[in-house]
């Protein structure tokens, strides 16, 4: 048996854009003893993230590319005790030594069906132009989210949860975007609490 860890799991959420599954998430952990959202970091100072985070007395971290490149903030995780990392949003790349540093305890959401309309330049509005599309001229039928291991490829890493959601020919990119994030709010937080539980070895919340 799994020896008890002696101080909460701390989660750090990296983040980019609005924020919404990041509060998602930060809600689903709420009253937890044995995980705690222990910061949000963001590369965009007006972050929607950053208000969701101080409403919840979630302290921030914002940073900027350089920091991220450099090192520097893999050094802030280190500093802040951060176990397991979250990318909500975030759009930038993970350096290479951060994806080392944090292996099998970094988690990605994707908006779409991996290996499908994943890698370089496939992000957000990127992701549904191109489902739209595939939509229009190859007839696909369905798209949904992915929950993967972060690793050095762009969305490469072992996927641990998707779902889906019907696409007909009149979905239009909004109408995409619709069904995606109903998936999301659905699914995220519960399945990265999980995941996380997981990874550490907790036992289940039982509400």
């Amino acid at each position: 048996m799994a020896e008890a860890r002696l101080t909460p799991v701390r989660i750090g959420i990296l983040a980019s854009g609005s924020g919404t599954n990041a509060e998602r998430l930060m809600l689903q952990l709420r009253g937890r003893v044995d995980m705690q959202v222990e910061r949000v970091y963001s590369n965009a100072p007006s972050a929607g993230v950053i208000g969701r985070a101080h409403e919840l007395n979630i302290p921030s971290h914002v940073f900027s590319k350089p920091e991220l490149t450099s090192g520097a903030l893999l050094d802030q995780l280190a500093l802040d005790g951060i176990d397991f990392v979250v990318l909500a949003g975030f759009l930038l790349k993970v350096p290479a030594s951060m994806v080392s540093y944090f292996a099998g305890r970094m988690a990605n959401l994707h908006p779409a069906l991996l290996p499908l309309f994943g890698g370089k330049g496939m992000y957000g509005e990127h992701v549904h132009h191109a489902v739209h599309q595939a939509v229009q001229q190859e007839g696909l039928c369905e798209t949904g989210i992915t929950l993967h291991w972060v690793t050095a490829g762009y969305d490469e890493g072992a996927i641990f949860f998707q779902a889906s959601a019907a696409l007909e020919m009149a979905d239009d990119p909004a109408r995409i975007v619709d069904k995606v994030r109903a998936l999301e709010c659905k699914h995220f937080a519960v399945e990265m609490e999980r995941a996380i539980e997981s990874c550490f070895s907790l036992g289940r919340r039982s509400d």
